[in-house]
């Protein structure tokens, strides 16, 4: 346990509350991987003490209550002891407060996530949950049918803990979630944030596979024909038909759209590199089976590698065909990037002024 996170439950504790470290921290901790910065905390103060525990430090505080805390290079969200009363549309609207762990725990999703860490390292396990983490299996706390009715987004953790940790879902899951599969659905939010954590695990292909088989993919709503791992997300959904609008971001949309591009292309040369960055190009090289070596040492032979490369302006072929701003400017300049790149002719500006003077009346019989 880090000095930060020591430094937080002191304060609670010092305050005459219990604290203790809960969640996917202490999951992790037994799984030996030391890299979760999201540190959960559930404690038997109430918000009101949370509020003045925490007066001088940066806080938010939730809907329901929490006390969210970022504190060295950790993400704190720290909750008062709860039972969970009432859910509509998977959101909790009704809780009330508690002095009792056990009723805490009762209020988990999965028993991996039941465990509770104090301040000296010791864990409480209530639920036998470290024999399931020993066996790899995803259980449910409680009733299956009650927690994925109460949340259905419980569904789409469950299969990312699946693919991320590598881990089996318990037989009561899978026959609830093959069962209801027609009636599940989830927000377009929610399945991109589950998604994106899916499709970066090593794991993807064996577990997607896994779900196509079973048809556990319709309620993802993917379909894909050939699915081959990279490390970058957009490379991922590149390889999707995914049957729901994602809020992807503009930027996310062009680097899916510019990787499918260039698969469909089917090659990486000279007017690939140029148009799209040499990154995505590299995602797609991985999906194409081309060597990233060669594709480097294509890029780096390229006889111009951006606009801003070449040795004239757009003012400059005005002032020589004497005319106005006009689509023709762009189409000279798409036209000399062509020819640099296919070596027709150099990009020295003595050169590509020569060029445009000697084709000036191709030029202005276009405009």
């Amino acid at each position: 346990m880090s000095k930060e996170i020591e430094e937080i439950l002191n304060k609670i504790i010092s305050a005459g509350f219990k604290a203790y470290i809960v969640g996917g921290y202490v999951r992790d901790f037994l799984l030996d991987k030391n890299d979760t910065i999201d540190i959960d905390i559930a404690t038997s103060a109430l918000p009101k003490d949370l509020k003045n525990i925490f007066s001088d430090d940066d806080i938010k505080i939730s809907s329901y209550g929490s006390i969210k805390l970022n504190y060295g290079k950790y993400n704190f969200d720290i909750t008062t002891f709860r039972k969970d009363i009432e859910y509509n549309q998977g959101q909790l609207i009704k809780l009330e407060y508690t002095n009792n762990l056990d009723e805490d725990i009762k209020r988990r999703d999965f028993t991996i996530n039941s465990l509770y860490m104090d301040i000296n390292g010791n864990i409480i396990d209530k639920l036998n949950a470290q024999k399931d983490i020993t066996n790899k299996m995803i259980r449910v706390v409680g009733s299956v049918e009650e927690k994925f009715r109460e949340d259905p987004t419980r569904i789409l953790r469950a299969l990312r803990f699946m693919v991320t940790l590598d881990f089996k879902i318990d037989n009561q899951i899978l026959e609830y979630i093959l069962l209801n599969k027609k009636n599940i659905s989830f927000s377009p939010n929610i399945l991109k944030e589950e998604l994106n954590r899916m499709l970066i695990s090593p794991n993807v292909i064996k577990y997607f596979t896994y779900f196509k088989n079973i048809q556990l993919l319709d309620i993802l709503k993917i379909d894909y024909n050939n699915l081959k791992y990279v490390e970058d997300v957009s490379g991922m959904y590149a390889q999707l038909n995914i049957g729901i609008d994602l809020p992807f971001t503009k930027e996310e949309k062009a680097h899916i759209k510019a990787i499918q591009n260039i698969m469909h292309y089917g090659k990486i040369d000279y007017g690939i590199l140029f148009k799209y960055d040499l990154y995505l190009c590299l995602v797609a090289g991985i999906l194409l089976d081309i060597d990233k070596k060669d594709i480097n040492e294509l890029y780096l032979s390229m006889p111009i590698k951006s606009i801003k490369e070449l040795q004239i302006n757009g003012d400059e072929i005005q002032e020589l065909l004497e005319i106005g701003p006009s689509k023709t400017i762009k189409n000279i300049i798409n036209n000399l990037v062509f020819l640099i790149l296919n070596k027709k002719i150099k990009n020295d500006n003595i050169t590509l002024r020569e060029y445009i003077t000697n084709n000036r009346k191709q030029w202005l019989n276009e405009l």
